[in-house]
């Protein structure tokens, strides 16, 4: 199952290869060089189509806990000021995505769409300490009667071009439900209230909408 923002690359990389594919078997006559760009656009249209791919996820949908966004690995665990809506601190939580991990975002917790906001930026590597203040992002926050205000931000990286934002203020959140897309690499930061139990170390890697990053 691809998701629907890879429909049209999907396709595009088809007729690409299909062409290049032809192109190839008919110019080149060197055996070992034929062979070896046959390979080269295999492994082409699986990493796209291994991109796109969006997996069934079973969430275990409760109030009592926060699951993980985005699949991939956590980056950063520390107390924050977060200055674009709180300005007071938070507990940060950052997962990384390679270009290999799935890159659906997840409604993190059940909840009414407060906030959500488009910020166009740079495109430092994701894992860089400014990314989530200069780099292209958006924020939307989430609240619910269990946790109170939950925000995360989606945020480029360096090729990552285009963020997918589905949440819309006064919108029903459902946890684990897809709210966006990242294409090509990049990290989704979570803010939560302090005194959160958080559930994750450092380097664990998590799925998204079904690994538990945190508890009340």
């Amino acid at each position: 199952m691809f998701h629907k923002e890879g429909h049209k690359i999907i396709v595009v990389t088809f007729i690409i290869v299909i062409a290049l594919y032809i192109s190839v078997d008919y110019f080149i006559n060197i055996t070992w060089l034929k062979y070896s760009l046959f390979a080269l656009l295999a492994v082409f249209l699986y990493l796209i189509l291994q991109f796109f791919r969006n997996p069934k996820r079973n969430t275990i949908n409760s109030n009592a806990t926060v699951v993980a966004p985005v699949d991939g690995k956590v980056v950063v665990i520390e107390e924050v000021f977060e200055k674009e809506y709180f300005k007071d601190k938070r507990l940060q939580v950052s997962v990384f995505m390679s270009p290999l991990n799935v890159h659906v975002t997840r409604y993190p917790i059940n909840g009414k769409v407060l906030f959500s906001k488009y910020h166009p930026g740079k495109y430092l590597v994701a894992w860089h300490p400014k990314a989530s203040e200069e780099n292209e992002r958006t924020t939307v926050v989430l609240e619910n009667d269990t946790f109170g205000k939950v925000l995360y931000r989606q945020i480029a990286g360096a090729l990552a071009k285009r963020i997918v934002n589905y949440a819309k203020a006064e919108d029903e959140a459902v946890q684990g439900l897809d709210s966006g897309f990242i294409k090509f690499g990049s990290r989704v930061d979570l803010y939560l209230p302090l005194g959160t139990k958080i559930k994750v170390n450092l380097n664990d890697k998590v799925k998204g909408g079904e690994s538990i990053i945190a508890e009340l």
